[in-house]
């Protein structure tokens, strides 16, 4: 294949994973909004995408964390990139279908991490810069938003809640949740930037070390906006009711516990997990409300696949990555089994669409029961 139409296929594949990333984490910024009635579905996600858009500009370091910190960009080319980013959006769409909030940057990272691995060998993975800048941040930030966001809820309801009776907290919740959405737009959206930036780099149309040029940017804003915008109401029921009965000032301390973490990673250079940011936040926001029972079950389940999505979006990307770098037959093959898994789950998905206009608010139902769930 040309080399520069390799390049083109790659940057049009990090934007579709941009894309997905958008609806797939919607919910890490108006779950819990969209849950209490402080915003409707679509005014929420209208909200998001545009606050997503802005974020995408405020900082850069993150891109410059993965297209120079995590794989050495002289050892790979854009077919390996190509089948990372396919890992990626295969995990993408597989939890999205079961509704289950997993991390996109994770999956990108596995993917990239898989495909570079088996294609151009295990020296040329920086697993230190990896331990320290995705894996302990993933362990750790979810238990940090929690803390906080406990924390914060127990002082809300204690001396806010009982002075005022919970006024004003509506007002709070849509600010809160904005901030969300403008520090995911920060944090997520430097990723597909960082890894277009990887692929230039690697094709030698950037020097080494170099940060994503202005239309990186702005297409890496644009792709992850539009997917805001779209909407990822699977994981939204997950997140607005599977965890906890949220209360709104309970939502307000979940949102901008989790808004203040993921603002801090991104001015750090730290390619932090949205998603466990904020889960964390929601179950830290019901254990400092003791009313609100926590679904300790779902929040096991969401744990579990967060500890296989690196792993296997990596064996995905592996795989894809080597079939890739074969040629150009491997590499329109790899094309044409994404396009196949992505029709296959979309398909499937319309057997039981879940939509702003069904979404549904359910019963509270007691600590530890599973919720009814519209995404099967």
């Amino acid at each position: 294949m040309d080399p520069s139409l390799l390049v083109v296929l790659v940057i049009v594949t990090a934007l579709v994973f941009d894309f997905t990333n958008g609806f797939h984490d919607t919910a890490n910024a108006m779950a819990t909004s969209i849950a209490t009635g402080a915003l409707k579905p679509k005014v929420a996600v209208a909200i998001s995408a545009v606050l997503n858009l802005a974020g995408a500009f405020l900082s850069v370091e993150v891109a410059k964390t993965i297209s120079s910190g995590l794989v050495d960009d002289t050892k790979i080319g854009p077919a390996i990139v190509f089948g990372g980013l396919v890992g990626a959006i295969v995990w993408n769409l597989f939890t999205w279908y079961v509704g289950l909030p997993s991390s996109s940057s994770h999956a990108l990272f596995g993917g990239l991490i898989g495909a570079t691995w088996v294609s151009a060998g295990a020296d040329s993975v920086h697993f230190g810069k990896i331990v320290d800048k995705v894996l302990l941040p993933a362990a750790a930030s979810p238990v940090i938003a929690g803390v906080v966001a406990a924390a914060v809820t127990f002082l809300v309801y204690r001396f806010l809640v009982r002075r005022r009776g919970g006024r004003g907290f509506r007002v709070g919740q849509i600010l809160s949740a904005s901030l969300v959405s403008l520090a995911h737009g920060t944090n997520d959206a430097q990723k597909t930037m960082g890894v277009i930036t990887l692929t230039l780099v690697a094709a030698g149309s950037l020097p080494a070390g170099s940060g994503p040029p202005v239309w990186v940017i702005v297409s890496a804003a644009t792709a992850l906006a539009l997917g805001t915008y779209l909407g990822g109401w699977r994981i939204t029921h997950t997140l607005g009711r599977g965890l906890t009965d949220i209360e709104g000032p309970q939502g307000f301390s979940a949102q901008t516990s989790s808004a203040v973490v993921i603002l801090l990673s991104s001015h750090l250079g730290f390619p932090l997990s949205t998603t466990h940011v904020c889960s964390g936040g929601i179950v830290g926001s019901g254990v400092g409300r003791r009313e609100a029972p926590v679904r300790w079950r779902m929040a096991g389940r969401m744990v579990i696949a967060w500890l296989f999505t690196l792993p296997a979006a990596a064996v995905v990307g592996a795989a894809a990555g080597k079939l890739a770098s074969l040629g150009t037959a491997g590499t329109v093959g790899v094309g044409v089994l994404g396009i196949v898994f992505a029709t296959g789950i979309y398909l499937l998905s319309r057997r039981k669409p879940v939509t702003a206009h069904s979404f549904q608010v359910p019963e509270p139902s007691p600590a530890g029961a599973e919720p009814d769930r519209l995404a099967a």
